[in-house]
Parts: structure tokens; C-alpha cells; sequence
């Protein structure tokens, strides 16, 4: 499923382009930097596994890319980007889409392309017939929760964890 311009949300400055599975040095490092933002004194060079296992063709990115002001071309490198893949309701046995991972470099943030992006995912989900989409979030994440909770996502479960000594 291509990205389809006409219904692809916009952010003055910057476009949306459609990953692939080539993308997973991009994936590790936009990975990377939101676990070291949380938590900055850990090494993350296990998240490389987590995208070995899970990218692929199925599991679309979506990528934010600054336009040139100067109409110069095109930078490459990603600003902000979305993952998304599949997930399991085991309430009703649907599948849904979820969200994998949802991050803009701090230099870009407070310009919508978090909103964009997550827009992305939901248009994407919709045209193949999920009736819902699924992330999860850290507690202690407060922009993020906001974000989600304007675009108007709620809390389904409660994810606990007990440190074993």
C-alpha cells in the first residue's frame, strides 16, 4: 500500500515518505534514542534484535523529512518516523494494527509531525480494515500521553512489571 499524497497529512516543512525493510539502521537509531531519552545512562544495542525480528515488508514506516528552504535537494535523513505492525485484540481475537515505535528528533518536535504520523497509521489501518490501533507508552512519558490522548486513544490495560532480585 503506497502513501498516497492527497490523503497523506501535511506539515508546513516537511513530507511524508513510505519506508521499507532497508530502513532498519534508521529504525535501530530512532529506537535507540527514545529508550536512551528515558532512560540515558543504558546501552540499547539489543534493540537491533527486536527490528531484525520484526521489520519487514508487513510492518510499515513511515518517515517525516524536512523540505529545503532554500530549495536545494532533498535531505535524506528522517526527522521524525512511525513504525506500525500487527497485533492480536485477545479480547476479541481481531487483528489491529500497532504501533511499534512513534519518534521525532527533539529539534522538530511541537510542529505536528507526531500528529501527522500517528494520522498515517490510522488512515493505513483503516483501509485495510482495523477498527483499532494499539501502542503502548511510558507512564512517565507526559508529551506523549498527551499526544495520544488528544488524538483520542485511552488506556485498555496496564502493563506491571516486579524487578526479581
Amino acid at each position: 500500500m503506497e502513501l498516497d499524497p492527497q490523503r497523506s497529512p501535511s506539515v508546513t516543512g516537511y513530507h511524508l515518505k513510505r519506508g521499507s525493510s532497508l530502513d532498519r539502521a534508521q529504525v535501530v537509531k530512532f529506537m535507540q534514542r527514545t529508550y536512551q531519552e528515558r532512560h540515558p545512562d543504558r546501552s540499547f544495542g539489543h534493540l537491533a534484535q527486536t527490528v531484525d525480528q520484526y521489520l519487514s515488508s508487513d510492518t510499515p514506516l513511515w518517515w517525516a523529512l524536512a523540505n529545503p528552504e532554500d530549495g536545494s535537494a532533498q535531505d535524506p535523513t528522517p526527522v521524525a518516523g512511525v513504525w506500525a505492525g500487527n497485533a492480536i485484540d485477545q479480547i476479541t481475537g481481531d487483528r489491529h494494527a500497532h504501533i511499534f515505535l512513534l519518534y521525532v528528533m527533539p529539534a522538530h518536535r511541537q510542529r505536528g509531525l507526531g500528529r501527522a504520523l500517528m494520522q498515517q497509521v490510522e488512515t493505513w489501518s483503516q483501509q485495510r480494515g482495523d477498527r483499532q490501533v494499539g501502542l503502548q507508552v511510558f507512564s512517565d512519558n507526559q508529551p506523549a500521553l498527551h499526544l495520544y490522548q488528544t488524538l483520542g486513544y485511552r488506556a485498555q490495560s496496564l502493563w506491571m512489571v516486579k524487578l526479581l532480585t
